[in-house]
This record gives structure tokens, sequence and C-alpha cells, in this order.
């Protein structure tokens, strides 16, 4: 699988502008998210896909992107969207628990080795399927986006799994994930993620967990002690619309949006992981100490988080955790 340099992602990272004025007969789509619109793999995949359909679909369709949750949160975006108040997101894959518990798999510590295991799993056939799994509830899956692995960073060293332990921690809305900080410990409080600096810099949380490319957009690191390259689960998002609204296109217009999205999905998400290098960079530039786990902490930090898929078995399923087990990594 090929991965494309930072100066090309640097050079592509400013595509044209989002927004877009509907012409009459034109299908308006608002596109929702919450991370910087530049400099963010969702960010930039989001821009990508305005542009494009802008440009390929002109006199069909248009779309309004809507960046650092200017439309909805993460939380408030799927009920929306059912509503009909918003055509398409993409929230963390954290974020649908309460419309399937399948795409918990993505939440269990530990369970990818990095985002090409994470992709190979995507694309296996059970992987593909769970972007089906919410369409009794009135939700389409489209396409998976990547952001990356998962650091832990809090406003004291985290070396050993012990080192969490009494700390809140700022999570996403998600089972798995607070019993995760359960086993070390730990507090995990949901908030969204636009909340998350102004918490942590008020002390409000102690720590949180999350992407380089989150971290640098939004300068978490600036008001953490460290932060800790643990690489212990990761953040990706599901594209996702209204069954109702993407049945009720022309299907002509629906292939069409639906072969737009497929090449910027392939485009997008060949820039993820250098992104996320890039801003890994950043990070260190600015000052920030990061810290790397030898074999034996990390062997450490398993074994504090392996209950936590004991716990969830039952719920996701053994045959998709064999599944994800199974997709190699290798970057």
């Amino acid at each position: 699988m090929r991965w494309y340099s930072i100066g090309l992602v640097l050079a592509l990272g400013a595509a044209g502008g989002a927004a877009a004025q509907c012409d009459p007969g034109e299908e308006r789509i608002r596109f929702s998210h919450v991370t910087a619109e530049t400099g963010h793999p969702k960010g930039e995949a989001a821009l990508l896909l305005a542009q494009r359909i802008n440009e390929d679909l002109d006199g069909r369709a248009c779309m309004e992107v809507y960046p650092r949750s200017s439309l909805f949160n993460d939380d408030d975006v799927l009920p929306a969207m059912l509503r009909g108040e918003v055509e398409m997101a993409a929230p963390s894959l954290s974020k649908f628990g309460a419309y399937t518990s399948q795409l918990q798999v993505f939440d269990l510590p530990f369970l990818f080795e990095d985002i090409l295991a994470v992709e190979e799993f995507q694309y296996s056939p059970e992987g593909a399927a769970l972007k089906l799994s919410m369409e009794g509830e009135g939700l389409i899956g489209l396409e998976f986006w990547h952001n990356g692995m998962k650091q832990f960073s809090a406003n004291r060293p985290l070396q050993m799994p012990g080192d969490a332990e009494g700390l809140v921690f700022r999570i996403q809305p998600s089972a798995v994930l607070d019993a995760q900080m359960q086993a070390l410990g730990a507090e995990g409080v949901p908030m969204p993620f636009s909340a998350v600096y102004d918490a942590l810099e008020a002390g409000e949380v102690d720590a949180q967990e999350n992407t380089w490319s989150n971290i640098y957009t939004q300068s978490f690191h600036t008001v953490q002690d460290g932060v800790t390259e643990s690489n212990h689960g990761i953040i990706d998002y599901l594209v996702v619309t209204s069954a109702d609204w993407w049945n009720g296109l022309d299907a002509g217009l629906r292939d069409d949006i639906a072969q737009i999205l497929l090449e910027v999905t392939h485009e997008r998400n060949r820039f993820a992981f250098e992104l996320g290098e890039l801003n890994k960079i950043r990070v260190r530039q600015d000052g920030s100490t990061i810290r790397a786990l030898s074999e034996e902490e990390r062997a450490a930090w398993v074994a504090a988080l392996a209950p936590v898929w004991d716990q969830f078995r039952g719920e996701i399923g053994d045959d998709l955790i064999a599944a994800a087990e199974r997709a190699e990594g290798g970057i």
C-alpha cells in the first residue's frame, strides 16, 4: 500500500473552498463535522469531497461543509440527521453506541497494530458489513475515514498503567472507553470534542486520549505534561447519512455521489498517516515531551486493559473480534 510524502500532504492540504451557494434545482448536501477545516484528516477530506461534488456535479448537487461544530457537534448530529437537518457527517466510530453495539469493536484497547490493520479489517466482509449495521435505525454508513492511532496525555507522566490511577480522563461517549478507564483506576468523563481544550486548561479533567492530528490541531499538548505514544486504540470516522435521504435520491445522482466519495476516501486516507506523523513532529517542535513505551511497559498496559475485551465480547461478538484480530498491519 502506498503512502504519500508529507510534502505532498502539505501541497494538497488547502483544497478549494467548501461552501457553495446552491442553485435552484440542485440537491443541497450539508456536511457537519467537529474538527479543524485544514491540517486535520477529516477536515481535509471534507474539503476535497465538497470541491469534487461542487465541480463534478454542478447543476445537480452542491455541498456545504460546516467545520468545528459550527452546525452540530458529534453528540447532536445523528439525531439532527434523522430529523432531516443535515445530510452528511463523519462522527468518530465511538459515537454510534446508541445505534449499534458492533462498532464498539473499534474501541477495544490494543486490538489493532496500526492503521493499516484497521483498514484491512474495514475492507474485509465483516468490516464492510458494519456500514449497514444501523440501517434499521435510519442511518447508512458510506465510507470509513482514517484519523490515526490514539495516544494518552495527562497533567503528569504516564509510563505505566498505575500512573493513570485517580486521574479524570475526557473520553468519547463509549461504554468500552469508560470500562477502559475503570480498568486503569481512572474516571472517564464524556464531553464534546469542542469542549476538551478548555476543560484541560481549567483542570476540569486531568487527561485525554487522542490522535496526533487531534492533539496538535486542538493544542491539547500545550496544557498537558506530555504525550505517551501508546498507540492503544484508534480514532476513525464513518461517513454517515440518513437512510431516508440517501434512498430518496435519484439513483443516478446517488451513484455519482457514492463514486466521488469512494475516490475521495481512497485519496485522503492515504494522507491520514503522513499527516499524523507531521503533527507528531509539530507537537515535539512545540516543546512537548513525547514518551515512548518499552516492550515491557507496553505489555503492562495490554495486561491491565485485557479485562475490557472479556467484558464486551458478548455484545460485540467473538466472530467480529476474531476478524479484526486477523487483520495484519505493517506501516
